[in-house]
């Protein structure tokens, strides 16, 4: 439950971070344009904050990290895909703000942290199946 609370708070100021980066680095260069940018904050509240109380609610009602080993594979797999995500959108943003080319390779290293984000993904409906429709009382109904 502590994990999944400070994941609540750390992307939330992380959000609010992303909104005053942007504002501040194309303020600051005269910038109007359309960059990467402008979606970093709204993917850290959304994927982040949003996510993650939505989950912290989840836990408190099914008891998701009962099965510890995929808890941990959901937590992680879903951190890392978001967080490497939002650094490349990041990447990709500040370069195009400062004049910069961005090339193929920075959309890949994007596109390798969407595939970690569905993967956890994937293991977090799993876990929510687990926790909704558990075996011991599957077996007794």
């Amino acid at each position: 439950m502590k994990k999944l609370y400070y994941s609540v708070v750390v992307y939330t100021a992380l959000g609010l971070i992303a909104g005053l980066y942007y504002r501040e680095l194309t303020k600051a260069h005269d910038f109007t344009g359309d960059t990467q940018l402008s979606v970093v904050h709204t993917h850290l509240l959304a994927l982040g904050t949003l996510f993650f109380l939505i989950v912290l609610g989840l836990e408190k009602l099914f008891t998701l990290s009962a099965s510890r080993k995929l808890f941990a594979w959901f937590f992680w797999l879903y951190n890392v895909g978001v967080l490497w995500t939002v650094a490349f959108l990041v990447v990709h943003g500040t370069l195009t703000v400062l004049g910069k080319q961005t090339g193929a390779a920075i959309a890949g290293m994007a596109g390798l942290g969407h595939i970690l984000l569905t993967a956890g993904l994937v293991v977090f409906l799993i876990l929510l199946h687990r926790g909704v429709f558990p075996r011991a009382k599957a077996e007794k109904a």
